[in-house]
């Protein structure tokens, strides 16, 4: 009996590649549009009120945080096109309703044509245990707990299949999440050092100056915080709904076990 599996996601070498051309466009974006002349006056300075000038002034860090920003938008949409594929055509808690009454029904065959139009990780589960538990139907020379091992056995290694594909990449979000507020502080910090180095060199204390440098640096802490706050939604969101795939894949397991023990009982009875 083949082995189902849902595809999907980006490859590791893809995944590279994605972070590495959302860091280029990250620098192609602050060098082409922050750094644009027309953001600043004619001493080089952010014109008033000139949001891309000042950020363009935030420093070298600036493109690395908007490379991470675009590194979660592009993984939060690879994660939510894979996870939708995975829980299939109907809805989960509408299909579970559906292969119960089959199973309650006995239409086992029934149950694998519905798995074959749902697609996904939960039909691709619930097509494995049925499967296994037409053939261990079928065998005499099992007995009642080696036919149930065998069932149970088969969900598991379906289980264990989709749930890589499920929870592929999450580490390149989770990670963004961490890295986005540390990153924009070290900007942050460089900006600073600037700021004050600059001062100190001008001789008379210069508030004006001290209060530009000091925005500046700051640039770099806000797009490091934007960052990590739609990295940890979208870790959350999408932890969430492979928790409740996972949840319906133990759920659909439980009762097609429970329905053979139960069929079992009442013919040996």
């Amino acid at each position: 009996m083949s082995r189902k599996k849902t595809s999907g996601g980006f490859s590791f070498a893809v995944a590279s590649l994605a972070i590495a051309i959302c860091i280029g466009i990250g620098i192609f974006v602050y060098t082409t549009i922050l750094g644009n002349p027309n953001n600043f006056d004619a001493e080089g300075h952010p014109k008033p009120g000139n949001i891309l000038g000042i950020m363009y002034k935030g420093g070298f860090i600036v493109p690395i945080l908007i490379g991470v920003l675009l590194t979660v938008i592009t993984f939060a949409i690879e994660r939510f096109i894979t996870i939708q594929k995975a829980m299939g055509k109907m809805p989960t808690e509408k299909f579970i309703e559906k292969v119960k009454t089959l199973i309650a029904e006995h239409q086992y065959e029934q149950i694998l044509e519905e798995c074959d139009k749902q697609g996904g990780s939960l039909a691709n589960v619930i097509h494995e245990g049925v499967s296994k538990l037409i053939y261990v139907k079928n065998d005499n020379k099992m007995d009642k707990e080696a036919k149930v091992a065998a069932i149970q056995k088969a969900i598991e290694e379906a289980i264990a299949l989709e749930l890589p594909m499920l929870t592929k990449n999450m580490v390149v979000i989770s990670t963004c999440a961490s890295i986005g507020v540390l990153v924009g502080l070290i900007g942050t910090v460089f900006g600073m050092i600037r700021a004050f180095a600059a001062l100190a060199t001008a001789g008379a204390p210069d508030t004006s100056a001290l209060a530009t440098g000091i925005s500046e640096a700051l640039v770099n802490t806000a797009i490091g915080i934007m960052s990590s706050t739609f990295a940890i939604i979208f870790y959350n969101l999408f932890n969430n709904r492979v928790d409740q795939l996972t949840y319906a894949m133990d759920e659909a397991g439980f009762t097609i076990v429970q329905e053979f023990q139960s069929s079992e009982t009442a013919v040996t009875a």
